[in-house]
């Protein structure tokens, strides 16, 4: 299956748009060169790269450290930083190596799913900030410990969600709580994508020269190397991740709690399948449609692949959110937003608000903010307990469509009422030697 298509095309051009206000200082600075930070990359392809690339825009840092499974790609990237920059960072197979330099101050997590808790618990067991690619975990389990970790060690977390320091985003969100639109009692979130085809099975087959495998699947489950399983597409597997829901859904689900001012659902529930392609290789449904009850408010969440549509909006295959209220709908992608208002007796009920677009890449901005909060010690735009909320609701639309139930969530217990199947699925089960951090 062909990766999503990359949005960050055109991430060389900086944004300049303010951030989410800042929270107060949290933490007490460690020792450092208050006007130079250290990064190391885990997990250098991709996203991974990609959050390096934007880091290390911002004067005053270096990349002293790489790790990844792939030794060829490893030494690639090491001497695309030294030909860029004129340094050639370390280079290392296993992450906890890594951790042990003294010089090192923060840690990039780029490594796929399964591997996140683990990681970014022993980055800030080590006394490094991190910043984490979405979603932080595969399982509620993992997520609520992530929190744990990160506050007892005093880190600062910033989870890649980057339209949280987005403008665009920030800008629609700000609009949406003037109250302009009335009351919202339903929020629709989609990634109605345009790829998803030819995603043939194929055999298992060798392990590529100079990967180490056993370590790529770490605590997951022991299987023969398929390459379906590895590199982008491995988010089509349970074994390491959700995927749409736990890829796109986690941002744009995360837009709809911070529009929303949510946390938790009270129940869920999901009808799906592989409608699509139910022959090809993946795990995950192609087709999905999850509703969660908030209480005060109800959001449904929208997956198709291969049948890119923007509900609301001109933009072909872009994922998306629409706040309805009783007045009008705001609607919003990474491209455009507007609001387009409702009609009562032949009327409008409030004024329309044209289309705005944007050229911006937010990463900058994510990735500027983390290193500021780093300098100053004060809560990043997306942090530890933010990407945890966002994850669980994920998760928890995922658990429905696997168990095929209406599911209810206790949020004391951390756990659903009366169902000890639906319950299996928030824990954690890593293979041996492997363990779930402890905190």
């Amino acid at each position: 299956m062909p990766n999503r298509r990359n949005f960050l095309k055109n991430m060389g051009a900086a944004t300049l748009g303010a951030g989410i206000p800042l929270t107060d200082a949290i933490a007490t600075p460690p020792e450092r060169n208050a006007n130079h930070i250290n990064v190391a990359l885990i997990g250098v392809r991709g996203m991974g790269w990609a959050d390096l690339s934007s880091f290390l825009k911002n004067a005053d840092t270096t990349c002293v450290a790489l790790c990844d499974v792939d030794a060829g790609l490893l030494e690639k990237r090491a001497s695309e930083i030294e030909k860029k920059f004129g340094n050639k960072p370390k280079t290392f197979g296993d992450h906890r190596e890594l951790l042990k330099m003294k010089e090192l101050d923060a840690v990039i997590v780029g490594s796929p799913d399964h591997w996140h808790c683990i990681q970014v618990a022993d980055a800030c067991a080590a006394g490094k900030d991190v910043y984490v690619e979405k979603p932080i975990s595969i399982t509620i389990e993992e997520a609520d410990l992530m929190v744990k970790v990160a506050r007892k060690y005093n880190r600062i977390v910033q989870v890649g969600q980057w339209q949280r320091s987005d403008r665009h985003w920030i800008n629609a969100l700000k609009e949406l709580k003037t109250g302009s639109i009335g009351k919202v009692r339903q929020v629709k979130a989609w990634a109605d994508v345009n790829y998803g085809r030819n995603f043939d099975v194929v055999p298992d087959s060798e392990v590529p020269l100079g990967v180490d495998y056993d370590r790529w699947l770490g605590p997951a489950p022991k299987r023969p190397f398929n390459k379906n399983r590895f590199h982008g597409s491995f988010r089509y597997f349970w074994d390491y991740a959700g995927g749409l829901m736990t890829d796109w859904g986690v941002h744009m689900l995360d837009m709809v709690l911070a529009g929303m001012n949510a946390k938790e659902p009270k129940s869920v529930m999901a009808i799906g399948g592989k409608f699509a392609f139910p022959n090809d290789a993946a795990e995950t449904p192609d087709t999905l449609t999850t509703v969660y009850d908030f209480g005060n408010f109800s959001l449904v969440w929208e997956q198709f692949m291969a049948m890119g549509t923007s509900p609301y909006l001109d933009d072909s295959g872009e994922p998306g959110v629409a706040f309805i209220g009783e007045k009008g709908i705001l609607a919003i992608n990474r491209v455009s937003w507007k609001i387009m208002p409702l009609q009562e007796d032949g009327k409008y009920m409030m004024n329309a608000l044209p289309v705005r677009r944007t050229n911006e890449i937010g990463l900058d901005n994510h990735t500027r903010n983390w290193l500021e909060c780093i300098r100053d010690r004060k809560e990043p735009n997306c942090n530890i307990e933010t990407g945890r909320n966002v994850a669980l609701v994920a998760h928890l639309g995922n658990i429905a469509y696997r168990t095929g139930r209406k599911l209810e969530w206790d949020a004391e217990k951390r756990g659903f009422k009366n169902d000890d199947e639906a319950n299996k699925l928030v824990k954690s089960h890593y293979r041996s030697p492997w363990e779930l951090p402890k905190v």
